[in-house]
């Protein structure tokens, strides 16, 4: 919760500046890409969101003071243009700038976050710990943008685009490895381009697909099963609820997830996290 509190206080002091998540993450102790994975789920709400309402709030507290133009508002917040200050304003507030600098206008405030320890839990959860050598995989790649809310939407298109094309068919079909299944793979290690590949476990010809080395890594592997959305809940309850108190932290290494029955009406599936003993 320190760590975590520092990252925020971070985060305040750059509202007005360039919010770095490479900074963040190692404030926090984890990578960028795991940095932003776990504020969606410790804060309920995605980094870039967070900090749009944070310069929002501050802006509409700004526009009220009447000492400044819009326009220097605007660009105080990162804005090029007063239209694009106006678009993201109204869509906080409701309202435009100008009816605030009037007077009379209701605006909403959102407060800085603050992070503190809660008693969660009571449910079971299903893993194991395993150590395994690097791995190849045969699968298909595309980026994944730095800010992960995008990603939230562009993933299941290539999901969906995969399973309409073939593509999804003609990669069961070589697989031939462990972990067995489908694997959705958030390869977002620090120093490399981040990607998110569709693959599978292979030592078969890639064909006119792509090959990728997982690297070697200890893994937190959690099981589960249900709607293709529950592993959303699943993945949430690792990050607030098994990872403060396991002992383990993130290591810097991909995200996998196993879909051992890739229907999505009920299906089976694996979550395999990268973790490190906890440094005291």
């Amino acid at each position: 919760m320190e760590r975590w509190n520092r990252a925020m206080d971070e985060i305040e002091r750059n509202l007005t500046g360039k919010i770095d998540c490479e900074r963040l993450g190692r404030i926090a102790c984890c990578s960028a890409y795991h940095f932003q994975r776990m504020f969606t789920y410790l804060a309920g709400v995605p980094l870039g969101e967070y900090t749009r309402r944070r310069r929002m709030s501050l802006a509409a507290a700004d526009l009220q003071s009447g000492r400044d133009k819009v326009i220097d508002i605007a660009a105080r917040y990162g804005y090029e243009s007063p239209t694009a200050f106006n678009r993201a304003f109204r869509a906080v507030h409701g309202v435009a700038p100008s009816q605030v600098r009037s007077g009379g206008v209701t605006v909403k405030c959102y407060p800085r976050m603050v992070f503190r320890l809660t008693i969660q839990g009571g449910q079971d959860m299903q893993y194991r710990i395993e150590t395994r050598a690097a791995f190849r995989v045969v699968g298909i790649s595309r980026p994944l943008d730095r800010e992960i809310e995008n990603n939230f939407r562009e993933v299941p298109l290539m999901w969906d685009e995969a399973a309409r094309d073939g593509t999804v068919a003609a990669l069961a079909a070589r697989m031939d490895g462990e972990p067995s299944g489908l694997l959705g793979i958030s390869a977002c290690a620090g120093g490399e381009a981040w990607r998110y590949w569709i693959a599978v476990a292979s030592q078969a010809e890639a064909g006119p697909f792509e090959t990728y080395l997982v690297p070697a890594a200890t893994w937190a592997v959690f099981s589960g099963e249900g709607t293709g959305r529950s592993i959303q809940e699943l993945e949430r309850r690792i990050v607030t609820e098994w990872l403060p108190g396991s002992g383990y932290e993130y290591a810097d290494g991909p995200d996998i997830e196993v879909y051992l029955e890739p229907n999505p009406l009920h299906t089976r599936y694996e979550v395999w996290v990268p973790v490190t003993r906890r440094r005291e």
